[in-house]
């Protein structure tokens, strides 16, 4: 199995990975395709309009997570990773008024988000609970072209036809013969890290070099860090109102100028340390709550936990430098690819299990390496977060990520941190291996009611009815 470091953390805006930079990238996937010879146009037949519809769990929140707007945006040629948040509303307003979209290298089309962007309830695509169905038509209203696209979890899209070749584990098989690494599960893991003498990171990074120079690789983890940390100093700094008309108050600013004080004071403090982690994680995601610019690790509903522990690795250990960082992302995002690979990141297809519980498992791998743990050791922490997340539910109240979403991510940062020290403190030796917590994740969140899964019809969503 290889999955890139650079498909684990990407840049987009909030507030999902899921249910907002998905969508827009599957917008951008249909204009692409619109324009392409990928398939049979009639002769003589022009494009005309466009429609969407969305399904399953992208309809029961999407309009909360900001899924329409995605779409919107997608359409007109914006892309997740380079649109500036400042611009979104006007973008959408202008579309919304005119009813037409004019991407760049298209002729423009028709498209009126009030009839033909289509939040269905009622019939869920069969493939995965975030699905989505994409026409064309011409100016007669005939159907040229229909593609139905899944949002899968941490940004990743694919068509019906790429799932069906996930699911085989056909889509594995290429990708496999390419890295001298190919480990699928955390048992050869172990195994290749025992025969090459290699850390985690370094077996990770022989990976990434088939595809790229060790310089591109280094730029890379640095831009995913520089985000990553940039995100964090504007969550410190806003305050307000989060949108979405739950009126949470952000309080990462507030809480931050205390630490700070406190800081400067000596005053002792045995938990000084788990309220930085927490304000830096809460900063995070109120910056995903608002819609900012944010790092998929490995979902936006999660984005505060890697992070949080990295600013904490950093404030913390006088040893942190810039290679430890890059060495924290790359085994983070090894331990990442086993979770995604033989169970899920989507809270719509699994719980929040899958989005801060693997996040959390994550961050203590990341953490247990910096803290010179050895490749089992390292596995024991991811092992010891996830376990603790076994079971989560995905209700956030509203349809929007912000309850319980922000203070989960300074929950799963402080889990992180405990299980890398006490992963560290052993021998690596435990009772339940990381593959068996990942395939336990994958039964619950198979058994696990569908109301409990980012549809927002159970839990919190339904119980906290005063918010």
């Amino acid at each position: 199995m290889f999955l890139s470091v650079f498909d684990v953390f990407k840049i987009g805006v909030g507030p999902s990975s899921s249910h907002t930079m998905g969508p827009m990238t599957a917008a951008n996937a249909f204009l692409d395709l619109i324009l392409s010879d990928r398939w049979p146009r009639p002769a003589n037949a022009h494009v005309a309009s466009i429609k969407v519809s969305l399904h399953g769990s992208l309809a029961f929140t999407g309009i909360g997570h900001g899924t329409g707007r995605a779409v919107i945006l997608g359409l007109t040629g914006e892309r997740a990773d380079t649109v500036d948040p400042d611009r979104m509303d006007a973008i959408i307003e202008t579309v919304e008024k005119s009813r037409r979209i004019v991407p760049e290298g298209h002729p423009g089309y028709h498209f009126d988000p009030a009839e033909g962007l289509v939040f269905d309830k009622k019939v869920a695509l069969p493939g995965h609970a975030n699905g989505m169905r994409f026409s064309a038509l011409d100016a007669d209203g005939r159907q040229l072209l229909t593609r139905i696209y899944y949002s899968i979890g941490g940004g990743f899209v694919v068509t019906d036809t790429e799932l069906e070749a996930l699911k085989s584990g056909k889509a594995d098989a290429a990708a496999l013969a390419k890295v001298p690494f190919p480990f699928a599960d955390a048992k050869s893991m172990l195994a290749m890290a025992s025969r090459s003498g290699l850390t985690i990171a370094q077996m990770k990074r022989a990976n990434e070099e088939v595809h790229m120079s060790t310089a591109e690789l280094n730029a890379g983890l640095d831009r995913i860090w520089d985000a990553m940390n940039s995100c964090i100093e504007r969550g410190i700094r806003h305050e307000g109102i989060l949108p979405g008309g739950l009126k949470v108050r952000r309080r990462a600013a507030n809480i931050h100028q205390k630490l700070e004080n406190e800081w400067r004071s000596n005053r002792p403090n045995p938990v000084f340390a788990n309220d930085w982690l927490s304000v830096y994680a809460m900063a995070v995601n109120e910056e995903n709550a608002a819609g900012g610019r944010i790092v998929t690790a490995p979902t936006n509903g999660a984005a505060g936990v890697i992070p949080a522990t990295l600013r904490y690795y950093l404030q913390f250990h006088d040893e942190a430098d810039q290679n430890g960082i890059r060495d924290f992302l790359l085994t983070a995002a090894a331990i990442g690819g086993i979770i995604k690979h033989n169970a899920s990141i989507s809270g719509a297809e699994v719980g929040c299990q899958g989005e801060v519980g693997s996040a959390a498992a994550m961050a203590a791998a990341g953490m247990a390496a910096m803290l010179n743990g050895s490749p089992e050791q390292i596995e024991n922490a991811a092992e010891i977060a996830l376990e603790h997340h076994l079971g989560m539910t995905c209700d956030p109240v509203g349809g929007l990520v912000q309850v319980p979403c922000i203070e989960r991510n300074a929950l799963g940062a402080v889990k992180a941190v405990t299980a890398a020290s006490l992963a560290v403190k052993g021998d690596g030796q435990h009772f339940v291996s990381l593959d068996a917590c990942v395939e336990t994740m994958r039964q619950t969140g198979y058994d696990m009611s569908e109301k409990y899964k980012e549809t927002s019809t159970g839990g919190l969503a339904v119980n906290a009815v005063e918010c």
